[in-house]
C-alpha cells in the first residue's frame, strides 16, 4: 500500500494544477446542487419492528388524513390571579383566537375548541387550544408560523398568561458563533504547531473543502434521501476534525522529509506513502463505525452515519491528492527557516529531548504508576454513567425561558405531570366478532391499571374497526411509573387479543420513546461486536499483532465509559452546566451511548494509528520494544496532541448550538477525545506495552502468513527504494509520522 500511496502522492504534487482544478469543480458542483435543491423537510421519525411504529402505520391505513405525521401545536391559557378561563370574557377572548387560528393559514388541518373538548383544568383556570397541521413542522411556512405566535397577543394585552408549546415552532437549530471560535483555536494550534502560517492554513483550506463538499452534497440529497437538519451538522462536525488532522498528519510528515533532504516531489510521495498508509486505515476505522450504525436498523441514525461516512472518505481522499497538490503550490514556504532548523535539530542523535521523549522515557520508569492512575482516574469519572437515565428530548427538557417549555409547565400544574405526554391506544377491530365489546373492555382493563389519571372515550374510524383511545397518566412522561403503564396495557392486549381477536397496540410519544430506548439496549451489544470485531482485524493487519489490537480496544472501552460518565454528571446531574449552556437537565438521549461507541471508535483509533505505528516502524527497524516507544513519542506525540486538541476545539465547537442533540453530542466527543487521546493514549497505551515488552508484537506464525501484508509501516517502499540516496546525504529509514 505504501508503495501504491508514494505514486500517487507524487503524481499529485506533478500534476496539482489539474487536481485543484478537479476538487474546486467539484465544490463547484455540490454547491450548486445545493443551492438549487428543493428544501428540505424534517426527516422521518420511524423505528421500524417497534409496536409503537406498528400502531403509527395503522393509524395511517385506517385514518386516512388524520395527519398523523404533521406538527401539533398547543396554546395554553392561564388566567389572572383569582380569574377562570371560563368567565365571559376569558372565553370569548379564547374562541376568537381558536377561530384566528382555523383561517390563519391553508395548512391547518383541525383546530379544537377547548371549550368543546373539555380541555379546561378542573380549578378552571388553565385552558388550551390543540391545533394540527397537515404537513410537518419543517414543512410550515413562517406565515402559519407567524399566525401561530399572534395568537396569544391579544390575550396576554388583556392579563392572561399565553404559552405555545408543540413541535410547530420547532426550526433548524443554530450552532451560533462557537463553531467558528472552534475552528480559530484549531488555526491558532496549526501555526504553534508548524511556525508557518502556509503550513497551518493547509490543513484548514483543505478541510474545509472537503465539508463544503460533504455537507453541500447531503443538503442537495436531503429532500430526496429524507434526511434531517441533524445529519449535516453531525457530517460537518466530524468531518472537519478529520480533514484537518489528516492534512496535518500528511503536511508533518512532508515537513520532516524536508528537513532531511529529500527534494520537494519526492518528500511529497513519501509523506503520502508513509503518513497516509496511517490516514487510510485511521480513516477505514471511523466509517466502519459510523456504517456501522446502520445495524440498529433506525433509518434516521443510519442515514447520520452514512452521511458522515461520506465526509471521511472525502477527507482521506483529500488528504491523499489535495494535500500533496497544495504543498506543490506552496513551495519552500511551507516550512520557514526556523521551523526547518529546529526539525534538523530534532533529528541529530545529540538533540535535547523534546516533550514526547521526556514523558516516554517518565512512562517507561514507571508504567504500574501510570497505569494505575490512567485506570483509576477514567474509572472515577466513569461512576456516574452507572446512573444513566435516557430518554428522548420533549417540550420538558427545553431551556425554561422558552414558550414551549413554559406551556409544558403550565400543562402539567394545570392537568398533571402525565398530561404531556399521553398514550395513544389503537385498537384493530378487524380480527373481533363484536368490536365494539372489544374496544369497551380494553378500556375498562386500562382504567383498573394503576397510575393512569384518566381515559377518554373512544372514537372509531369510518369504516368501524379500529378505534383509537387517549390514556393520560398521572406521571411524567420519562418516569418509571408511565412506563409500566405502557407495558400493563400491552400485557393486558395480549389477553384481550387472545379472548377476543381485538389487537391492542400503544403508541405516542412516550411509548414511541421506551420502544426506541428498548432498541438501542437490544442493538448495543451486536453493534459493539460487529464494529470492535473488524475494526480489531484491520488493526491486526497494520500492528501485526494480537495484543497490541486487543489493547486499543480496551482502552477505547474504558475513555467511553468515562466520556458517558462526564455527559451524566453534566446533562443529567447539572455540575457545571451553567458553564456549557446547559440550562435545563433531564434524561440523556437515548441514542448518546451507542451514537458515542460508533463515533468515538472512530476517532479513537486515528490515534492509536498515528502513534502507535511508529512504534511498529520503529520495532521492525531493530529498535528495542523501549526505544520503540519513545521513538514514537519523539516523532508523533506533539502532532497527536495537536490533533486532539484540534478535534476537541471543533467538537466543543458545537456546544453552543440551540439544538440539545447537537449540544450533547459536541460535549460528549470533545470531552471522549480529551480522555481517549491524552489519557489512553499518550499514558495507558506506553505503560501496557512497557509490560508487555516484545509480547506486545507478538503473532501466532501461522496467522502471520494468513494476513496480508499491507506494508503500513513503509518497509516494501524503503526497500524499493533503497538505490534513491537523498539529496542531503545517505540513505535512511522513512521518517516518523
Amino acid at each position: 500500500m505504501a508503495t501504491f500511496l508514494y505514486k500517487i502522492g507524487r503524481l499529485a504534487f506533478r500534476r496539482r494544477r489539474y487536481v485543484a482544478l478537479i476538487w474546486v469543480a467539484l465544490l463547484a458542483l455540490a454547491g450548486f446542487g445545493a443551492s438549487s435543491a428543493a428544501t428540505a423537510t424534517s426527516s422521518s421519525f420511524s423505528i421500524p419492528g417497534t409496536e409503537a411504529q406498528r400502531a403509527f402505520d395503522l393509524l395511517d391505513e385506517r385514518f386516512p388524513g388524520g395527519s398523523a405525521d404533521g406538527a401539533t401545536a398547543r396554546v395554553v391559557f392561564k388566567a389572572p390571579g383569582g380569574e377562570k378561563v371560563t368567565s365571559a370574557a376569558n372565553k370569548a377572548e379564547i374562541q376568537e383566537i381558536a377561530g384566528d387560528l382555523r383561517s390563519g393559514s391553508d395548512q391547518v388541518a383541525a383546530v379544537a375548541d377547548p371549550f368543546a373538548a373539555n380541555a379546561i383544568s378542573e380549578d378552571g383556570s388553565t385552558a388550551y387550544i390543540s391545533v394540527s397541521y397537515k404537513v410537518s413542522s419543517m414543512e410550515l411556512t413562517d406565515g402559519t408560523r407567524e399566525a401561530l405566535e399572534d395568537a396569544g397577543e391579544t390575550a396576554r394585552s388583556s392579563g392572561m398568561t399565553v404559552e405555545i408549546g408543540g413541535d410547530a415552532l420547532q426550526v433548524m437549530p443554530e450552532t451560533g458563533a462557537t463553531e467558528i471560535i472552534g475552528v480559530a483555536v484549531a488555526a491558532v494550534v496549526l501555526v504553534i504547531t508548524f511556525g508557518s502560517l502556509i503550513a497551518a492554513g493547509l490543513p484548514l483550506l483543505t478541510a474545509l473543502i472537503g465539508v463544503g463538499i460533504g455537507v453541500s452534497t447531503i443538503t442537495a440529497l436531503a429532500n430526496v434521501l429524507d434526511l434531517g437538519s441533524t445529519t449535516s451538522t453531525l457530517a460537518m462536525m466530524i468531518g472537519l476534525a478529520v480533514g484537518i488532522d489528516y492534512a496535518l498528519f500528511i503536511v508533518s510528515r512532508y515537513r520532516a522529509e524536508l528537513a532531511e533532504g529529500r527534494e520537494r516531489e519526492e518528500a511529497a510521495g513519501r509523506a503520502v506513502g508513509t503518513a497516509g498508509s496511517a490516514v487510510v486505515f485511521a480513516g477505514l476505522t471511523v466509517v466502519i463505525a459510523l456504517v456501522g450504525l446502520a445495524v440498529v436498523n433506525i433509518p434516521m441514525l443510519s442515514k447520520m452515519g452514512f452521511a458522515a461516512a461520506g465526509t471521511v472518505v472525502i477527507a482521506v481522499l483529500i488528504a491523499l491528492t489535495l494535500v500533496p497538490a497544495m504543498l506543490g503550490f506552496a513551495g519552500k514556504r511551507v516550512m520557514g527557516r526556523k521551523a526547518r532548523k529546529a526539525a534538523e535539530a530534532e533529528n541529530r542523535p545529540e538533540a535535547k529531548p523534546n516533550a514526547g521523549t521526556r514523558w516516554a522515557r517518565f512512562v517507561l520508569r514507571r508504567p504500574v504508576w501510570v497505569l494505575l492512575a490512567g485506570v483509576i482516574g477514567l474509572g472515577a469519572v466513569a461512576v456516574p454513567a452507572a446512573s444513566l437515565e435516557m430518554g428522548l428530548p420533549d417540550d420538558g427538557s427545553q431551556p425554561t425561558s422558552t414558550t414551549q417549555r413554559q406551556a409544558y409547565d403550565l400543562l402539567s400544574d394545570g392537568f398533571g405531570p402525565g398530561f404531556n405526554g399521553p398514550l395513544l391506544v389503537v385498537v384493530d377491530t378487524k380480527g373481533a366478532s363484536d368490536g365494539r365489546a372489544a374496544v369497551d373492555r380494553v378500556t375498562q382493563e386500562i382504567e383498573g391499571i394503576g397510575h393512569v389519571a384518566a381515559v377518554t372515550p373512544a372514537a372509531f374510524n369510518k369504516a368501524g374497526d379500529a378505534a383509537t383511545i387517549t390514556v393520560v397518566p398521572q406521571d411524567r412522561p420519562s418516569s418509571t411509573e408511565t412506563e409500566d403503564v405502557v407495558h400493563a396495557i400491552r400485557d393486558a392486549g395480549t389477553v384481550i387479543k387472545e379472548d377476543t381477536g381485538a389487537e391492542v397496540l400503544v403508541t405516542g410519544a412516550t411509548a414511541m420513546n421506551i420502544d426506541f430506548s428498548e432498541k438501542m439496549n437490544d442493538a448495543l451489544l451486536p453493534y459493539l461486536a460487529l464494529v470492535v470485531g473488524l475494526a480489531f482485524l484491520l488493526l491486526m493487519l497494520v500492528f501485526r499483532s494480537v495484543l497490541v489490537p486487543l489493547k486499543a480496544a480496551l482502552g477505547f472501552l474504558l475513555s467511553v465509559v468515562a466520556a458517558l460518565g462526564a455527559v451524566v454528571a453534566v446533562f443529567q446531574w447539572g455540575w457545571l452546566a451553567s458553564l456549557f449552556g446547559v440550562e435545563q437537565t433531564g434524561p440523556i438521549m437515548s441514542m448518546m451511548p451507542i451514537f458515542m461507541v460508533g463515533v468515538v471508535f472512530g476517532l479513537a483509533m486515528d490515534y492509536e494509528v498515528f502513534l502507535v505505528t511508529r512504534m511498529r516502524e520503529a520495532y521492525v527497524h531493530g529498535e528495542t520494544p523501549g526505544q520503540a516507544i519513545v521513538t514514537g513519542f519523539r516523532h508523533g506525540a506533539r502532532v497527536v496532541t495537536a490533533a486532539a486538541v484540534i478535534m476537541m476545539a471543533v467538537f466543543a465547537g458545537f456546544i453552543g448550538s440551540s439544538e440539545s442533540m447537537v449540544k450533547m453530542i459536541g460535549f460528549s466527543l470533545a470531552i471522549a477525545v480529551f480522555f481517549d487521546a491524552f489519557v489512553v493514549r499518550m499514558a495507558v497505551v506506553p505503560a501496557v506495552l512497557a509490560l508487555l515488552g516484545r509480547r506486545a508484537w507478538w503473532l501466532p506464525r501461522w496467522l502471520d502468513r494468513v494476513l496480508p501484508d499491507v506494508d503500513v509501516e513503509g518497509e516494501g517502499l524503503r526497500k524499493e527504494l533503497s538505490g534513491v540516496p537523498a539529496e542531503g546525504g545517505g540513505e535512511r529509514e522513512p521518517a516518523g509520522v
